[in-house]
């Protein structure tokens, strides 16, 4: 059976409340070596260490949305405690942190503020850095090159911008994650995306419970889904299943240090 990884999914939110043991032995019966549960405030924050304390195969990022940055009060505070979470052995990544355009759930000049703020978090603790950005092509880039990004690592987790969005994150030295999006029947833009991403930079995520992938649309997402993510990366690169999700572990092993991963 192939062995697969979810890099982003959201396993503390409470879509899961009722079943969450049962979420995550589906994914692991179904091949997932391991998942990356992602934090999207404080406080959600310290509910995915402790879910990843729980699980030896689970993992945390630790970061403040950029819907959710219009709440952060003090925001000197809120860092000092952001980085006292992220030190814990079982995170691996900051974020997600970025820009989101698309609802302005909080003003723009405060999202690029904040995602600033994580950037030099991920820096000062040698983490890399999880990239959420929704029709903010312009500012994210404009604000990751100024960030000195080759001082820095990360992914374009989810990734919905276009083609020439994609080749300047290469250029920067980031990964660029696929989801299930990748699945849906209007998707010919982002695999002509995933065609173009060299194999040794894609990441594969649910984002879960989020965006469900083909065939289980209109139900609830979940990290067991990331096979279909996985097999069609297979299919538009023209692999096995196999071999692309060996590669696909590797990639991760090398951007999250994952050690018990057989990273080259």
């Amino acid at each position: 059976m192939p062995t697969f990884i979810d890099t982003h999914c959201h396993l503390t939110m409470s879509h899961y409340d009722a079943d969450r043991p049962e979420v995550i032995k589906r994914a692991r019966d179904t091949g997932v070596a391991t998942m990356i549960t992602i934090g999207t405030d404080l406080e959600n924050s310290r509910r995915t260490i402790a879910l990843a304390e729980e699980h030896e195969f689970i993992f945390a990022a630790m970061g403040t949305h950029p819907h959710d940055v219009k709440d952060i009060k003090d925001a000197e505070a809120a860092y000092e405690t952001l980085k006292s979470l992220a030190s814990n052995t079982k995170v691996v990544a900051v974020g997600e942190t970025g820009l989101d355009y698309h609802y302005m759930h909080s003003p723009a000049h405060l999202q690029q503020e904040h995602f600033k703020w994580h950037i030099e978090t991920a820096r000062a603790l040698n983490l890399p850095v999880i990239v959420h950005s929704r029709e903010a092509k312009e500012d994210t880039l404009k604000i990751l090159k100024e960030a000195n990004y080759h001082n820095i690592r990360g992914v374009l987790h989810c990734f919905s911008g276009d083609m020439d969005m994609a080749e300047q994150a290469l250029e920067m030295g980031f990964y660029i994650s696929f989801s299930g999006v990748v699945t849906f029947k209007n998707a010919e833009t982002i695999l002509n995306i995933l065609k173009a991403v060299p194999l040794d930079r894609i990441l594969t995520e649910t984002d879960a419970p989020f965006l469900t992938p083909h065939p289980h649309r209109g139900k609830r997402n979940e990290p067991a889904y990331v096979k279909h993510v996985a097999g069609k990366v297979a299919e538009v690169k023209g692999l096995s299943i196999e071999e692309t999700c060996k590669a696909i572990l590797n990639n991760a092993a090398r951007l999250f240090k994952l050690n018990f991963l057989s990273a080259p």
